[in-house]
């Protein structure tokens, strides 16, 4: 199996302190994580000053201010990026962002990331959904609170993206395009999708792990972005096949902060990504065969053909003289069947292993 990739997602929990931020690459560093992941967003452009909360956030955060009041707290300042993707290099991991709005976009394009991640909230957001696929780098989609064809819709703007040089002026421009399957296959290799349920925490019975069946209609690899308190989950979807693993973590559970209840700790996120590690080793090469530390259990546990009471020489074998027993002998116990009939060429005795 390839390797599985897993980002650490640090996303708002560095609450406005970029020394707090570092110790979360470090962190995700120290865990084995492939890459370390921010959130970059200009707070006044992403919600306006009547946008309400999500419920979780009312929770986790103060209750009367607003999503806005919220997010000024919250954002990563362009000159916090080059410092921490200089800490994660340094540390031997990538560094990542998503962006909310376009202008972080265009700011994100200076800092030549591997791949762009477009979160839950912005997969029905055509407009900045087609801005993403423009940069001509690979996607990872995640696709909280979606549909089935909602996916779908997401998946054809960014065909479009893919295979033109200007927005479409409207949907049936986009479904025209998807209809083609050059512009579907345009897809393969640069698009992932992520199943994903956006509840912080996320409870057990809303997971839904075999949505990431459904995902695999369309043809691309399929990860997960996980909101699960614990770790279960997450190794849960590799085990399903998740190429990509996202995670939430921070420092404190305790500290305030939206996102930091259902986050992991570091200890914690080191413990997930040894386990996805091993469970990547312990799928092992898909072929049915013994494997080499069984050879020696194979030779003492299976059974072989063997005299079941005295038999002279030149007496017939028979159904009622043969028996199996472990002993290390000559002929398997499958070779019975074939044995009865045959004449004993020497005298055995009882127990002792059968040869022709």
């Amino acid at each position: 199996m390839q390797h599985v990739y897993v980002i650490a997602e640090a996303g708002v929990n560095h609450n406005g302190n970029l020394e707090l931020a570092r110790q979360l690459v470090d962190a995700a560093a120290d865990a084995g994580a492939d890459a370390v992941k921010f959130q970059t967003f200009n707070a006044k452009k992403l919600a306006t000053r009547a946008a309400p909360k999500a419920s979780y956030q009312t929770r986790t955060t103060n209750a009367d201010e607003s999503q806005l009041e919220m997010l000024l707290k919250l954002e990563l300042p362009h000159e916090w990026h080059y410092d921490l993707r200089e800490r994660a290099q340094n540390k031997g991991i990538e560094f990542l962002s998503t962006a909310f709005d376009t202008e972080s976009l265009r700011f994100l394009e200076t800092l030549n990331m591997p791949f762009y991640k477009v979160p839950s909230g912005e997969l029905t957001n055509g407009p900045l959904l087609w801005q993403f696929a423009r940069q001509r780098k690979p996607l990872v989609v995640s696709t909280g609170m979606a549909t089935l064809s909602e996916v779908e819709q997401a998946l054809a703007v960014i065909a479009h993206a893919f295979n033109r040089d200007s927005e479409p002026v409207n949907e049936n421009e986009l479904w025209q395009g998807w209809t083609q399957i050059t512009w579907r296959e345009s897809l393969r290799g640069r698009v992932t999708l992520l199943h994903c349920t956006s509840e912080y925490p996320t409870p057990m019975k809303e997971v839904n792990l075999r949505a990431m069946d459904a995902l695999r209609v369309f043809d691309l690899p399929v990860g997960y972005s996980d909101h699960t308190e614990g770790i279960l989950i997450p190794i849960a979807a590799v085990a399903r096949g998740a190429t990509l693993i996202e995670k939430h973590f921070t420092l404190d559970r305790t500290m305030s902060g939206p996102d930091h209840r259902a986050s992991l700790e570091p200890a914690e996120l080191k413990q997930m990504v040894e386990q996805i590690r091993q469970l990547q080793v312990a799928f092992g090469n898909g072929v049915k065969c013994p494997q080499p530390s069984e050879w020696d259990t194979r030779q003492a546990a299976r059974q072989q053909v063997v005299a079941a009471c005295n038999i002279n020489a030149g007496e017939l074998f028979t159904r009622q003289n043969l028996t199996t027993a472990r002993c290390r002998g000559f002929l398997p116990a499958m070779s019975l069947w074939q044995t009865v009939g045959t004449i004993a060429r020497q005298s055995f005795v009882a127990g002792e292993p059968i040869s022709l």
